[in-house]
Parts: C-alpha cells; sequence; structure tokens
C-alpha cells in the first residue's frame, strides 16, 4: 500500500498548524470543563471527599467510552467525532488527575509519577504489538485502542503535572502556561532544523499541550487571588467550545500524511 493510501485510511487528522492550536483549545477545554462539573456543580473543589471528583469522573468516563466506541465505528474520518474523543479525553483525563491528587491524597508529584509510567507503558505495548506507534497506522480497531488509550493516559498526565507546576512549585498559572508554551517552541525549533525522530517530536508535543491547556484553562477561572482571571467555568467552557467548533469548520480538516511515516517508525 502506497503512503497516499495510508494516509486516506488514518482517522487522525492532518497534523498542520491548525491541528495544534484545535488541540490546546481542546486541552483548555477539558479543563474548564471539568472544574465546571467536579467543583462548580458538585462542590469537590470546597470537600475533596465528597464524592464530587469521582462522580464528575464517572460521568466523563462514560463520554469518553462513548466517544471511542463511536470514532472506531467510524469507517472513515469524521473530524467532528474526532475532536468531541480529544475533548472527551481530556474532560476525563481532568477529573481523574484530580480525584487521584485530592481525594486519594497522591499528590501532584506521585500522581504525576504513575501516569507517566502509564502512558510509557501503553506507547511500549502498541509499539511492541504493531511495531510503531506512528498515527500514520491509526485505521484499525486494535490500534485506535492504543491510540486512545494512550490519548487518556496522556491527558491524564498533563493536568497532574500542569498542576504540580503551577501549584507545587509555585510558578502560579501564567508562569507555568508560559513555560509550557516554550517548550512546545522549542520542539517545533527542532522539527524544523533537525533530524529527530517525527514520531517522537510528534507524541511529545501532544503530551506538552495538555500541561498547557490545563493551566490555561486554570488561568481563566481560578480567582484572582489564586493568579486566575475569575471567569466562570460554565461561560469560559462555552466560548473556547464555540471557538473551537468555529476552527474545525474554517481550517481543513482531512486526513493525511503526518510526522514520520510508518516506514520511518518501523526503523528507529
Amino acid at each position: 500500500m502506497n503512503e497516499a493510501a495510508k494516509a486516506t485510511l488514518s482517522k487522525v487528522p492532518e497534523v498542520t498548524l491548525g491541528f495544534w492550536i484545535i488541540k490546546i483549545l481542546a486541552t483548555t477545554i477539558g479543563e474548564t470543563g471539568g472544574d465546571a462539573v467536579t467543583m462548580s456543580l458538585l462542590h469537590a473543589d470546597k470537600n475533596a471527599h465528597n464524592g464530587g471528583y469521582l462522580i464528575g469522573t464517572g460521568i466523563f468516563m462514560g463520554v469518553f467510552i462513548a466517544a471511542v466506541i463511536a470514532q472506531i465505528a467510524m469507517k472513515k474520518f469524521h473530524p467532528f467525532v474526532y475532536w468531541l474523543t480529544i475533548v472527551a479525553t481530556t474532560t476525563v483525563g481532568t477529573t481523574m488527575a484530580d480525584f487521584a491528587d485530592r481525594s486519594l491524597g497522591i499528590g501532584y508529584a506521585g500522581g504525576s509519577a504513575i501516569l507517566l509510567a502509564l502512558l510509557l507503558t501503553s506507547l511500549f505495548v502498541w509499539r511492541w504489538s504493531e511495531g510503531t506507534v506512528s498515527v500514520n497506522t491509526v485505521a484499525t480497531p486494535r490500534v485506535e485502542a492504543f491510540y486512545w488509550t494512550t490519548i487518556l493516559f496522556s491527558q491524564t498526565l498533563g493536568t497532574a503535572l500542569g498542576d504540580w507546576m503551577a501549584d507545587t512549585n509555585g510558578l502560579g498559572f501564567e508562569n507555568a502556561a508560559l513555560v509550557f508554551g516554550a517548550g512546545l517552541l522549542a520542539l517545533a525549533a527542532i522539527y524544523y532544523f533537525t533530524s529527530v525522530s517525527r514520531v517522537f517530536l510528534f507524541w511529545a508535543a501532544f503530551i506538552l499541550t495538555r500541561p498547557l491547556g490545563a493551566t490555561l484553562g486554570d488561568l481563566f477561572d481560578k480567582p484572582i487571588d489564586h493568579g486566575g482571571f475569575d471567569f466562570s467555568r460554565t461561560t469560559a467552557t462555552t466560548i473556547l467550545l464555540a471557538v473551537m467548533v468555529l476552527l474545525i469548520l474554517v481550517i481543513p480538516q482531512r486526513p493525511g500524511v503526518h510526522p514520520g511515516a510508518p516506514a520511518e517508525a518501523l526503523a528507529e
């Protein structure tokens, strides 16, 4: 099968600047949307042991499972189904990380370490099973299962990592967002000026967009005395979602050639 055919079969959108902009919006929505349910509606921020984070996790896990089933059932790439599934991973990732960090008392550092181990294990098993973790190959139910499991772990890790940098390390949400933004710019420079594996760079950037979105989301909805802008979580989520939908409609959404061809990934 030639490269064009592989790209046509892929159910992941073409990776362009527009892809990364929409991905950052999706991760930010995950933070504000998850917090809107667990904190604004269930008041888990007032009492981490009132079941709010667990209930929120159950709700969004159900949405995530339904979205993944719909995504896998699709015979070809569908932009709204794909991005809905991404948003579902970010919201459940937010509530899962908050439940582990705050309700179970694992803490941001401990939670980040556990989730990093789970993420690396997922990537290892995927590569061991399929020979590559290139998104060019996301075209079968088996590979999609690996793909969405990996993304779920990466989104949950991003929430814990973002909170750890902003809260535990005392950077604040704005400074933490700048740090993660600088990290993404560094990866872009490496992409354009070096020959480092494109598959590695894709996953590094994909993972890093989540803590950036987490800190941006917190920056929007946290109180001013906590370093935020004190926007309503529901209002922030609605505005971000409207912008995201507009961009999906305006920016061409199609399966295409992704960073790192399958043959290259197999040779790594």
